[in-house]
């Protein structure tokens, strides 16, 4: 795959606001583990390698176990989830492939026994940046790996 083009040169404004929003998005109320946890989930939802590449490693890199790496496609069916992880990965499923009808009021009920509205909220912006990321890595097919060294990811041991 080569990558189509290098957005954050043709965009470095916009690339540096979204980094920006990102960076206070992921120091929130919501802890480093659930927000890795929705990064690789709505990446795989949307598809993206670059994106589910780069998370899978920091959560490695984080001590998150393979196993549940794993396990996240299918985290319905998994014991290894905790209730609040498990209302943070239906929101985040929910966000990111809106329904024509909208988030169901029963799901945010379910949501909000798990989270307080900060940390919804919380949860919500970082859920939107990680959609914002897939789409542009998306669109523009920017390599797994390819940034890997200038993140930091080698530390993951999983090149």
């Amino acid at each position: 795959m080569t990558q189509r083009l290098d957005y954050m040169q043709q965009a470095p404004a916009l690339f540096k606001k979204l980094v920006e929003l990102s960076g206070v998005a992921h120091d929130g109320s919501i802890e480093e583990s659930i927000q890795d946890l929705v990064a690789i989930r709505a990446s795989q939802i949307n598809g993206c390698g670059f994106c589910l590449d780069m998370h899978i490693k920091q959560a490695t890199i984080h001590g998150e176990r393979a196993l549940r790496l794993h396990h996240l496609a299918a985290w319905r069916e998994s014991t290894l989830f905790a209730p609040r992880e498990r209302a943070a990965l239906a929101w985040t499923e929910a966000l990111t492939t809106l329904a024509p009808e909208g988030v169901p009021d029963a799901l945010y009920e379910r949501v909000r026994s798990q989270l307080s509205e900060k940390e919804v909220t919380d949860l919500t912006y970082s859920i939107m940046t990680i959609n914002a990321w897939n789409r542009i890595n998306v669109a523009f097919k920017v390599v797994p790996g390819s940034h890997d060294k200038a993140f930091g990811l080698e530390k993951a041991g999983l090149a």
